[in-house]
Order: C-alpha cells, then sequence, then structure tokens
C-alpha cells in the first residue's frame, strides 16, 4: 500500500506540473521502501500554427484617342498656308505593393526548466525521471499576386490638303505620336 500511495504521489505531482508554455516543471520523491517503483515525467508540447494568406491585384488601364484637325487649302485664287496641330497621347502608370508578414525567426521557444529527483529510496527499487519537450511549429503562406497592364492609344494626324488653287499654297499635317510606361512593383516577405 505504502508504494502505491507513493506512486500515486509521484504522478500527481508530475501531472500538476505541466502547466504550459516554458513552465518550470520539476517533482521530487524521498524516502521509499525497498523495491520500490518511482517514477517522475515532465512533459510539455508547444504548437504553433501560423497561416498567412496575401493577395494583391493591380490593374492599369488607359484608353486614349487623339486626333489633330484637318488642314485644307482649297478653291483658291492663290492659296496660303494651312496647318494641322500635332496628335500626341501619353500614359504614365506606376504601381507599388509591399506585404510583410511576420517572420518566425524572431519566435522563440526555450526549453522549459524541468527537473526532478529520486533520493533515498529502498534497494532493488526501479526509480526514473523523464522529461519531454515536444516543439511543432506549422507556416504555411499563400501568395496571389495578379497584375494587369493595358494600354490603348491611338493618334492620327490630320489630314493635309491643297487642291482646287489656282496657285496652291502650303498645307501641313502635324505629328501623330503615342507613348507608354508602366511600372509594376511587388514586394512579398513571409
Amino acid at each position: 500500500m505504502k508504494k502505491l500511495l507513493k506512486i500515486l504521489s509521484a504522478a500527481l505531482v508530475s501531472a500538476g506540473l505541466t502547466t504550459g508554455f516554458a513552465a518550470a516543471q520539476s517533482g521530487s520523491i524521498d524516502t521509499t521502501g525497498p523495491d520500490s517503483q518511482n517514477h517522475i515525467t515532465n512533459d510539455q508540447d508547444n504548437t504553433a500554427d501560423i497561416k498567412n494568406t496575401n493577395k494583391a491585384n493591380l490593374k492599369n488601364k488607359n484608353d486614349q484617342d487623339a486626333e489633330s484637325g484637318e488642314a485644307e487649302v482649297e478653291n483658291n485664287t492663290t492659296g496660303g498656308s494651312a496647318t494641322s496641330g500635332d496628335a500626341s497621347n501619353s500614359n504614365s502608370a506606376s504601381s507599388d505593393v509591399s506585404v510583410s508578414n511576420g517572420s518566425v525567426a524572431n519566435m522563440t521557444w526555450s526549453p522549459p526548466d524541468q527537473d526532478g529527483s529520486i533520493d533515498n529510496t529502498g534497494p532493488d527499487s526501479n526509480n526514473t525521471v523523464t522529461n519531454n519537450n515536444t516543439n511543432t511549429l506549422t507556416v504555411t503562406n499563400k501568395n496571389d499576386v495578379k497584375i494587369d497592364n493595358n494600354n490603348k492609344q491611338t493618334a492620327t494626324s490630320g489630314e493635309a490638303e491643297v487642291e482646287d488653287n489656282t496657285t496652291g499654297g502650303d498645307a501641313t499635317s502635324g505629328d501623330a505620336s503615342n507613348e507608354n510606361t508602366v511600372s509594376n512593383s511587388v514586394d512579398i516577405s513571409n
């Protein structure tokens, strides 16, 4: 009966000491009789599950039309000069996305202060002290980045006509030009 009480007492001490994250755990058994079974077990399990889900959608849409006017010199005895202006489109878009999730490099799990002592046991006694520490870390990163750049530009220079004049003049049409600049930058750090 005395052996049974000591085993139950050691089990209760050990069970009462598993209080969680980085807790001090200890147990002691002292002065037992011969052929006694004395066991102290300290168990600690730490689990962390980190999930990061990042979505970034970038859309740049540009639709431009430019037309210069018509330049005509017609139906004159002496034609003069007609000039149509330039037609141009210019577009500049800049997108920047930066996502940073907490780093597990800053996470520390210090081993708990676990100890146990069994003293003054009788002959032929079986005495064990077991300390178990298990750390489980699961990190799941899901990054979804979509970039859609759509540029549609039309530039039309006006019509330049010299017709039906006794003496023709000058008709000059302007330049037609398109320019587009897009810059996308995505920086995700998990």
